[in-house]
């Protein structure tokens, strides 16, 4: 397997990006082929409906996202267990060849494992050895990696009679044959002239994909969409904010929003100009008892409702979970979690399905815990809500009131004053997958606490941003931070695995974490929890306790859902590595240098009994040191400040302090002359490796204000002890 050579990966930690640096993802539209016609002609019809609807039935393969529709993410798998754990050793990896985030669970089928990494590159590998039987690159254009938010990561993909389907950070959906890693189909599902991506999995049930988008931080107005699987022909759409006119668009939402949805929103406000947002970035669930697909839809654009929509309104669907018919998109119940977000709060976290006991009855219900810090319990036939309760520490409500709606304190509505809340826009829980064990009736969520000061931003209507939030992110920033206000914004991060008790709407026990950023989680048959965290261990848990059974060092940051098969009478657990998104890109340089590991991309496969080996990361060491002297008055500083909030901390951290996953400004020679620093910012001369030109909302003077304020967080950085 290739490694990144030290050549090729100071490329992209020198390269100077916006939202997406230059990253080292090998293309390969060569693909290997599997060299048995037997193998090939069984993976090419071997998913189907029956198979899916009772994947339960056959816990050896992970067929689906979640494992089965209702995405538990808990396998009945049991060969590993408190007994038995302390065997587990590595039985193979894989190396993704990329050092950007990495967010897929792994498909396992008859043998055979599919797993994306970043720019939506698919994987096909033998699931007993993890030998590469076939590689598909997408061959993203890498400049629209400044349209993704949060990272260019992938969380996995679909398989449906012989085809395995994939989203494409560029908003393409694809078919690809299963056996040979071959194009089949690829349909554009967006606008690409606007800043639409696609970082989730899709969804299929009975020949149909559902798909939908991000891009809600930037003007863009958000749907889910179903396409024919033979042919990527679009069935329905349904879109999730209203037409700029209210006008019907022809689409299956119309009625929706002629009947619940335009009335929430006013006639005026930026919404007309933005499409509101409402980006169903990531999770779609089928519940096949009531025959509902159900999704999550997320914030609002811009993020501050004040400017979205002055009326003052809910606005539908905004983060909301949403019920419609899967065949036909027929708009079936809603349930609001955040009625007019101003905050960022996605209900696009995982849902999860459940029968359990409620007052004495079983009840079909559906399960969130999404950005806004409260654990949620529906009914999923009619989205009627049973219960719900803070499972995180917050201070924008009250609580919440008979109908499951917040009761806002008014502080948090924030105007021109910076109001510090709980939980910050990456929210209590974040897209990390939770589980449930039916066993236990306990559900496992990675939540963290990660406060920001929300504050309006004085400039948006007369200054053209890259972000559509409406919000000052230089508020109460200083330009010269000292130790202290840094330990200080490093004790406010906080993660934990909580096993929740949706009855009770109580934790039963609490894991601590040593950052804020920790992994999805796997819970299984034989008692354990998996997780992954951001330092790089990857741990089994008691599900019932909370005692710590078993870790490993994978030697790299773990964020995403771990997942389980069996294969010739061995049960496997396996996690891919790698971590990116925005926890990295916005906030993770408070967590850098000796706490995380470099970000190698890999799969890494446990067994009982296998003594395998994970490779040391052959990363080149950065020189942490300024590149110019430090220049610029006060004045200029803090232009800088306002600048580099505004345009760059997004994608390479507050306070100029990356994690590396995207170059640490600080560091890079481009800071060294203006003539560099501009023909980057401004010229666009990294375009290539995602550094596009931020000419159109940067003038000469703020990039070089910028440079000044950069360099002065560089002179800063080498006094400061981030740990």
């Amino acid at each position: 397997m290739t490694k990144l050579t030290a050549a090729s990966m100071a490329v992209a930690i020198f390269a100077f990006a916006g939202c997406s640096a230059g990253q080292t993802q090998l293309s390969n539209s060569e693909q290997t082929r599997l060299d048995t016609p037997v193998q090939a002609e069984r993976i090419a019809n071997s998913v189907d409906a029956p198979r899916l609807l009772n994947a339960f039935d056959t816990p050896e393969e992970w067929l689906t996202h979640g494992f089965t529709y209702d995405e538990q993410r808990f396998s009945p798998l049991h060969q590993v267990n408190p007994d038995t754990v302390s065997q587990l050793g590595v039985a193979w990896t894989y190396d993704l060849k990329t050092n950007r985030g990495v967010e897929a669970t792994p498909i396992i089928v008859d043998g055979v494992m599919y797993v994306t990494s970043s720019w939506s590159v698919v994987h096909a590998l033998d699931a007993r050895t993890g030998e590469e039987l076939w590689v598909y690159d997408p061959e993203v254009d890498r400049a629209v990696g400044a349209s993704a938010c949060c990272d260019v990561v992938n969380r996995g993909v679909a398989l449906w009679e012989g085809k395995v389907y994939v989203g494409v950070i560029d908003g393409r959906l694809e078919a690809l044959d299963a056996a040979t890693g071959d194009l089949v189909w690829s349909t554009v599902t967006v606008d690409q002239s606007k800043d639409y991506t696609i970082t989730g999995a899709p969804r299929i049930v009975e020949g149909r994909v559902y798909i939908g988008n991000g891009g809600a931080e930037y003007p863009v107005r958000g749907y889910i969409s179903a396409y024919d699987a033979d042919t990527g022909e679009l069935d329905w759409r349904f879109y999730t904010t209203p037409n700029p006119e209210k006008a019907p668009d022809g689409a299956v939402s119309d009625e929706a929003f002629e009947t619940v949805g335009n009335v929430t929103w006013g006639d005026e406000g930026e919404w007309k100009n933005s499409g509101g947002g409402g980006t169903v970035w990531d999770s779609i669930i089928y519940d096949q008892v009531n025959d509902l697909l159900i999704f999550g839809v997320g914030n609002g654009s811009p993020w501050n409702r004040s400017v979205r929509d002055p009326s003052g309104g809910d606005n539908l669907f905004l983060s909301s979970i949403v019920a419609v018919k899967p065949d036909t998109g027929e708009y079936v119940w809603h349930f609001q979690t955040t009625p007019g977000d101003n905050w960022d709060y996605t209900a696009t976290q995982s849902l999860i399905l459940a029968d359990i006991e409620i007052e004495g009855a079983e009840r079909r219900v559906v399960m969130q815990a999404p950005k806004n810090g409260f654990f949620y319990v529906l009914d999923a036939a009619t989205g009627e809500f049973i219960s719900g309760n803070n499972y995180v520490p917050q201070n924008w409500t009250s609580g919440l009131d008979d109908e499951g709606r917040p009761i806002e304190i008014a502080e948090a509505r924030y105007g021109n004053e910076p109001y510090l809340q709980f939980p910050g826009p990456l929210g209590g829980h974040n897209w990390h997958p939770m589980a449930f064990n039916p066993e236990l009736e306990l559900v496992y969520i990675p939540a963290q606490e990660i406060p920001l000061n929300y504050q309006n931003d004085l400039r948006y209507m007369s200054r053209p941003v890259k972000w559509n939030t409406g919000m000052d992110f230089s508020a109460a920033t200083p330009v010269e931070p000292n130790q202290a206000v840094f330990d200080f914004l490093r004790a406010g991060l906080k993660g934990r695995l909580l096993a929740w008790d949706p009855k009770t709407q109580d934790v039963r026990w609490s894991h601590e974490h040593n950052n804020a950023w920790n992994g999805g989680v796997l819970t299984t048959g034989g008692g354990l929890v998996f997780q992954g965290q951001l330092e790089g261990r990857f741990s089994a848990y008691d599900a019932a306790t909370g005692d710590m059974l078993w870790e490993y060092d994978v030697k790299s940051g773990v964020a995403s859902g771990p997942g389980t098969y069996e294969l010739d009478g061995d049960q496997y657990v396996t996690i891919t590595t790698g971590w990116g998104s925005a926890y990295a890109l916005a906030a993770g340089g408070f967590a850098y240098d000796e706490v995380v590991p470099p970000m190698v991309g890999r799969v890494v496969t446990f067994k009982l009994g296998a003594s395998g080996s994970i490779p040391d990361p052959d990363l080149p060491e950065i020189l942490r040191e300024p590149q110019a002297e430090d220049f610029g008055n006060e004045e200029t500083l803090q232009t800088g400040l306002i600048a580099y909030a505004r345009a760059c901390s997004v994608c390479h951290g507050g306070l100029a302090m990356s994690s590396g996953v995207l170059p640490d400004l600080r560091w890079s020679p481009f800071t060294s002359s203006e003539a560099a620093w501009r023909s980057v910012v401004l010229e666009g001369s990294l375009r290539s490796q995602g550094m596009v030109s931020f000419a159109d909302v940067l003038s000469e003077d703020e990039a070089e204000a910028i440079r000044a304020y950069v360099v002065k967080q560089a002179h800063i950085g080498t006094q400061l002890k981030q740990k």
